[in-house]
C-alpha cells in the first residue's frame, strides 16, 4: 500500500481516498487537522481537476517529498514521507509559473562560484525546489551549501564553525569588473538572522551585454576585492559567510539585468556546460558536469525540511532569506 500510495498518489487524492491517505499521516500532522478538515479541504482542492501527474521527487534527511501537479500545471501537491514510510505532512498550493521570463536566459555563460565541490539546496524553475522563483529579482538564483553525511554542518550546529561551507572559497563566475562591495556586516549567530541588512556582506561584478553577478552573504570582512577591480573567473572574491537575512552559511548566487538588486531582474543563466543544475545536484568548480542526487532543502528559510512541508498554502515574503 505504501509503495502504491507513493507511486499513485495523484489517482488515490483524485478519487476520493481519503482515509487510505490519512490513515498514512503521522500522529503530528492528524493532531493539527482532522480528518473531516483533511477531507473537505482536499474535496475543495480536487473541484476542477480532471488528473493529477507525478514530476518530480527527491530525498533530504529520511523525507521523501514527491510534487504532484494537475492536468493545467495550476495546482500542485507536494506530499513528503519519513523513513518509516510515515506522511509527514503535505502542501497544498497554485503551481505558478513565468513561461515568458523563463526564455530569458543570460547572453554570458558562467561558472558556479566556487573553488570545490557544493551542494543545490535552492535552484530551478518552479518554487517547490526553488524558493526564489515566486520573485523577480532572484527567481533564477542559487542557494549553496557544503554537504557531509546528509548533514551541513559537524557536531554542534550552534556555531558558524561548525557548518562545512563557513570559510569556505567563494570565486568570480566569469571574467568582470567589480562595481559594488559591502563588507563588515557581522555573521549570525544561531537562530537569529538580520533582516536589515538583505544580502549581507555581498559582491557584485559587471559583465559583458549589462548582465550582473551578485555573491551574497560573504563571512564578515573576507572580502578580497574592491569596486573598480577587474576579476577573472575563478578568481577568489572572499569567504562564504552567514551574513545578512541568512539562517546558515551559504552561498547566494544569481545574474541579473541591473546593478542594484531590489531593482533588477533575474535572469536565467547559461552555465558552460549548457546544462542546468536544480535543486539536489551536486555541482563543481568546472561547471562542465555535476552529478544527481535525491535531496530537499531548508536554506534560507530557517525551516527544517518537516517544516516546510505544510497542509496549507503559505506566504513566503523575505528576500533572502
Amino acid at each position: 500500500m505504501v509503495n502504491q500510495l507513493k507511486e499513485q498518489f495523484g489517482y488515490y487524492f483524485l478519487n476520493g481516498q481519503f482515509e487510505d491517505i490519512y490513515g498514512k499521516t503521522a500522529e503530528s500532522f492528524q493532531n493539527l487537522v482532522s480528518f473531516e478538515q483533511f477531507r473537505a479541504l482536499s474535496l475543495d482542492y480536487n473541484s476542477d481537476v480532471s488528473n493529477y501527474k507525478y514530476i518530480v521527487s527527491n530525498t533530504f534527511q529520511g523525507l521523501e517529498q514527491y510534487i504532484w501537479v494537475d492536468d493545467t500545471y495550476t495546482k500542485a501537491v507536494v506530499i513528503a514521507f519519513d523513513d518509516n514510510n510515515i506522511i509527514q505532512g503535505m502542501y497544498f498550493k497554485l503551481y505558478e509559473t513565468y513561461p515568458g521570463s523563463d526564455q530569458i536566459w543570460t547572453k554570458n555563460t558562467y561558472s558556479m562560484p566556487i573553488s570545490d565541490e557544493w551542494y543545490v539546496f535552492w535552484g530551478g524553475t518552479n518554487e517547490f525546489i526553488n524558493y526564489h522563483y515566486p520573485y523577480e529579482q532572484q527567481r533564477y538564483a542559487y542557494d549553496l551549501v557544503k554537504m557531509s553525511n546528509n548533514e551541513t554542518y559537524r557536531n554542534s550546529k550552534l556555531q558558524n564553525e561548525s557548518y562545512y561551507a563557513f570559510g569556505a572559497e567563494v570565486v568570480a563566475p566569469a571574467d568582470g569588473v567589480v562595481v559594488e562591495v559591502l563588507d563588515g556586516i557581522n555573521d549570525n549567530i544561531h537562530g537569529e538572522m538580520d533582516e536589515k541588512n538583505l544580502a549581507g556582506n555581498y559582491c557584485i561584478i559587471a559583465h559583458e551585454d549589462n548582465e550582473y553577478s551578485m555573491i551574497a552573504h560573504f563571512k564578515k570582512a573576507s572580502i578580497c576585492v574592491k569596486t573598480g577591480d577587474k576579476v577573472k573567473a575563478g578568481q577568489l572574491l572572499g569567504l562564504c559567510g552567514n551574513s545578512g537575512n541568512s539562517s546558515e552559511a551559504h552561498i547566494h548566487f544569481q545574474v541579473m539585468d541591473h546593478q542594484d538588486f531590489l531593482q533588477a531582474k533575474s535572469l536565467r543563466i547559461q552555465f558552460h556546460s549548457g546544462a542546468e543544475p536544480i535543486q539536489g545536484d551536486i555541482v563543481k568548480p568546472s561547471s562542465a558536469s555535476w552529478d544527481k542526487t535525491d535531496t530537499l532543502d531548508k536554506i534560507e528559510n530557517s525551516a527544517t525540511a518537516g517544516e516546510l512541508m505544510l497542509l496549507l498554502p503559505r506566504v513566503i515574503g523575505q528576500f533572502f532569506k
